[in-house]
């Protein structure tokens, strides 16, 4: 009997351990605080003349998901720009050839807008510039150049930028901390990054209000926050709507368990297997080599 007991307490202990989370697949409006269907949230994607989905980089489900959002736009008759953060604007021209030569095919459009290979995980983005480029939707190198990026993390540049209220430098000093393993730089150092991360947004809202057509931007889910990223520096911000696909976890089973950040819909998804990013030292000062969020 005892023996009984122990292998009925494995069984129901795999069942738990195999159970789904049960926020998987779900989306949350933090505006109506409920929960809403993915056709609501394809209409509302339709209507919109900016939509940002923040993703995790490296994570299969989340790129799915934004094929997903790209198609259901197709289907609604929507023919936006795909605005991607993984393209330095500097390549913007020779990106923008390529497509009025006809070039479709993803690999080459991927040389001509030098996308790296290796820090993206290619060919993750793949299908995404496939898909758009196959229907003629430009694509705009949204992001600010690598070299631009480490100038100004190293403060040898300094940027004209809005004013940003002292919580929303906190919050975002708090977000590179706690992005790099609670690793804190020199106050100095921390501001500069700090600086970089707004140029870096400010570039990406520039590519939005400079395209002729609603846009949808590919982005890491920091960058879709109303309260101090993306959407703080769009010039027409009255009909955004910013997603982020969030990662589920175990402990964490209602939607206010993830915290209060400011985007409209989270779209909770399930966890990618990866390495403890924090395993590995980060070493010494946290130059732009280090800007990219590590967790």
């Amino acid at each position: 009997m005892k023996a009984l007991a122990l292998i009925t307490l494995f069984l129901a202990t795999s069942a738990a351990a195999q159970a789904p989370h049960p926020l998987n697949g779900r989306i949350w409006d933090t505006r109506s605080r409920s929960f809403v269907s993915k056709t609501a949230v394809y209409d509302e994607a339709a209507a919109s003349r900016y939509v940002l989905l923040g993703e995790k980089h490296d994570s299969a489900i989340h790129h799915r998901l934004q094929l997903e959002t790209l198609q259901a736009l197709d289907q609604r008759g929507r023919k936006p720009t795909l605005a991607m953060e993984q393209f330095d604007h500097q390549h913007q021209p020779a990106l923008a050839a390529a497509q009025a030569a006809g070039v479709t095919d993803a690999e080459q459009l991927a040389d001509a807008g030098k996308l790296n290979r290796k820090a993206w995980g290619w060919p993750m983005y793949k299908d995404l510039i496939t898909f758009a480029a196959e229907r003629g939707w430009p694509l705009a190198a949204a992001n600010l150049s690598r070299a631009d990026a480490r100038e100004i993390a190293m403060g040898k540049i300094v940027p004209a930028l809005p004013p940003a209220a002292p919580t929303q430098i906190a919050a975002m000093e708090e977000d590179i901390v706690q992005g790099h393993c609670g690793h804190r730089p020199p106050q100095e150092r921390l501001s500069a990054i700090v600086t970089a991360q707004r140029a870096r947004d400010a570039r990406m809202a520039a590519t939005l209000d400079s395209a002729d057509t609603p846009v949808v931007l590919i982005t890491g889910a920091g960058h879709v926050r109303r309260d101090h990223a993306v959407p703080r520096y769009l010039q027409d911000n009255g009909k955004t709507l910013t997603i982020a696909y969030v990662e589920t976890s175990e402990g964490k089973a209602a939607p206010q368990d993830y915290g209060a950040v400011d985007i409209d819909l989270l779209w909770f998804t399930a966890r990618t297997e990866r390495s403890d990013p924090c395993s590995k030292p980060i070493g010494g000062a946290l130059g732009a080599a280090e800007i990219t969020d590590r967790r």
